[in-house]
C-alpha cells in the first residue's frame, strides 16, 4: 500500500507534499523505482499529478513505466488526457498501446469524442479499432459518417468496432447498412456484432436481416440474431424461432426461448415444452421462464411437472412461471 493512499480528501497541502516527494522518483534512473512512482500517485488520485503523468506516458524509454501511467491516467478524462492517450495507441510497446486502448475503453464523456475521432482514420488497424472501440459508448454524433465508411475497412476489427459505435448511435440510417453487414460480411464477429445492432429499431431490413442471420453457419450469429429478435418482438418471426429451437448449438436455442417469451405467442406453448426435457439445464430453466410468459394454462401440466426438476434453478424457474399463471403451487 501507497504511504499516501490513507490521506484525508481535505489536506490538499499533504497531498502536494507527497506529490513533491515522488516527483523526484519519476526520473530515478531505475524504471522499477519510477513505476512504483506512478503507482503511488495513482494512489492520491490528485488531478495536479496529471501533468507528471502524462510526462511519463510520452516520454519514459520504459514500456512498464508507459504503460502504467495509461492505465492510472484512465483516472481522468480531460481533453489533454483523451489526446495523449490517442497517440499512445501507436506505440511501438504492445503493452503500452494495449495499456492506452483499455483506458480509452472506459471513457464516459460525449466531449472525447473530438480527441479520438482522428485517429479513426490512422494507418494501424490496431489504432483505428482501439480508437473506435473509445468512441463506443460515448454517443458521440459527429462519428456516424466515419463510422459508417469504416464498416469498407479492410481490417475486421475495425469493421466490428464501427458496427458497434452505430449500435450505440441508434440512427435509421444505419439499418439497410447494418443489414448488409450481417448479410455478407466475411468475420463471424463482425456479422454478429451487425445483428445485434440491428436491435436499435423494428424496421422490415432488420426483421429479414436476422432471420437470414438465424440460418448463419455461424452459432454465434444465430444466437445474436435470435436474443435481437426477442427484444424486437416481431409476431412473424415466430415459426423461425420455434425452428431454432431445434438448433445444433445449445446457446441458440436458449436465445429462441427467450426470444420467444418476450414476444409472447401461443405458437410457442408446445415446443417450448418440449425443451423442458432438454438436457441442458440452462434451457429447461428458460423454457419454463418463457412458457410463464405466455400465460397460457396449458403450461400448467408440464410447469407442475418442471417444479420438482433435478436442477433448484429449474424448479424456481418453474414455480416463477406457474405464479405468472395463477396457479397456486406449495413450496417444495
Amino acid at each position: 500500500m501507497s504511504p499516501f493512499s490513507a490521506l484525508p480528501d481535505d489536506a490538499p497541502d499533504l497531498l502536494a507534499t507527497a506529490i513533491d516527494t515522488l516527483a523526484p522518483r519519476l526520473t530515478d534512473p531505475d524504471p522499477a523505482v519510477r513505476r512504483v512512482a506512478v503507482l503511488q500517485l495513482a494512489d492520491l488520485e490528485d488531478e495536479a499529478s496529471v501533468p507528471l503523468l502524462l510526462h511519463r506516458l510520452q516520454s519514459d524509454p520504459a514500456p512498464g513505466v508507459r504503460a502504467e501511467a495509461a492505465r492510472t491516467l484512465a483516472n481522468w478524462e480531460a481533453e489533454q488526457v483523451v489526446s495523449a492517450l490517442a497517440a499512445a495507441l501507436a506505440d511501438a510497446d504492445r503493452e503500452v498501446a494495449e495499456a492506452a486502448a483499455q483506458a480509452l475503453s472506459e471513457l464516459k464523456e460525449p466531449a472525447s469524442g473530438a480527441a479520438l475521432l482522428p485517429w479513426v482514420t490512422h494507418h494501424e488497424p490496431f489504432v483505428r479499432a482501439s480508437a473506435w472501440r473509445g468512441l463506443r459508448e460515448l454517443r458521440y454524433t459527429p462519428a456516424f459518417d466515419a463510422a459508417m465508411a469504416a464498416l469498407s475497412d479492410a481490417a475486421a476489427p475495425v469493421r466490428r468496432e464501427a458496427v458497434t459505435v452505430l449500435g450505440w448511435l441508434k440512427r435509421n440510417e444505419a439499418l439497410p447498412a447494418l443489414a448488409h453487414v450481417t448479410a455478407s460480411d466475411a468475420d463471424t464477429d463482425v456479422r454478429r456484432a451487425a445483428a445485434g445492432a440491428l436491435g436499435l429499431a423494428a424496421d422490415v431490413s432488420a426483421r429479414d436481416a436476422l432471420l437470414s442471420a438465424l440460418r448463419d453457419h455461424a452459432w454465434q450469429v444465430r444466437e445474436e440474431a435470435a436474443q435481437t429478435l426477442g427484444k424486437l418482438k416481431f409476431a412473424e418471426v415466430v415459426p423461425s424461432l420455434v425452428n431454432a429451437l431445434e438448433d445444433a448449438y445449445w446457446q441458440v436455442r436458449l436465445q429462441a426461448a427467450r426470444a420467444l417469451g418476450k414476444i409472447g405467442d401461443r405458437r410457442a406453448l408446445k415446443p417450448l415444452t418440449v425443451q423442458l426435457g432438454h438436457a441442458i439445464s440452462n434451457l429447461r430453466k428458460e423454457a419454463a421462464l418463457s412458457l410463464g410468459s405466455l400465460r397460457d394454462p396449458a403450461a400448467l401440466p408440464a410447469l407442475s411437472a418442471a417444479a420438482s426438476d433435478a436442477d433448484p434453478e429449474v424448479r424456481k424457474a418453474a414455480r416463477i412461471a406457474l405464479a405468472q399463471i395463477g396457479h397456486r403451487y406449495g413450496a417444495a
